[in-house]
């Protein structure tokens, strides 16, 4: 299982932010609401130890999806179904993804409270699997 952690910043600027704390490169897409629509866009490729800001200015929303996968097979997923594509994407609507041409893919919620005017969102390697009594 991958770990997630989601941190508030309290700093002039306004972004949502991506970190890339595991040992390998992760391929990531965001999904929000404008309070009318749906939009899903990707990727970002981020190197291990890197932050990229996916978006800019103030967030306009309190709820945010993530995806991403890394080049082992491993992914960081939820029950948020969202339109993806392989290529760089940017796509309007989540419903009918396959009708349109899309893949559906499930994105984690990223809760960012009501007032927050910025987030980081930190992506972690797995934990190391914990010895089993008996073994």
């Amino acid at each position: 299982m991958f770990l997630c952690c989601a941190c508030g910043i309290q700093n002039a600027r306004a972004d949502f932010r991506l970190c890339n704390k595991t040992s390998g490169r992760i391929s990531v897409s965001v999904a929000y609401t404008d309070g009318r629509n749906w939009l899903s866009e990707g990727w970002w490729n981020l190197r291990p130890t890197t932050c990229e800001n996916l978006l800019r200015g103030p967030l306009a929303a309190e709820f945010y999806y993530v995806y991403a996968m890394d080049e082992r097979g491993g992914e960081w997923k939820g029950k948020a179904f969202m339109c993806t594509r392989d290529r760089e994407y940017k796509i309007d609507g989540r419903e009918d993804c396959f009708a349109r041409g899309y893949d559906r893919t499930g994105f984690f919620e990223v809760d960012t409270g009501r007032d927050a005017r910025s987030w980081t969102v930190e992506l972690t390697d797995p934990a190391p699997a914990s010895p089993q009594a008996g073994q």
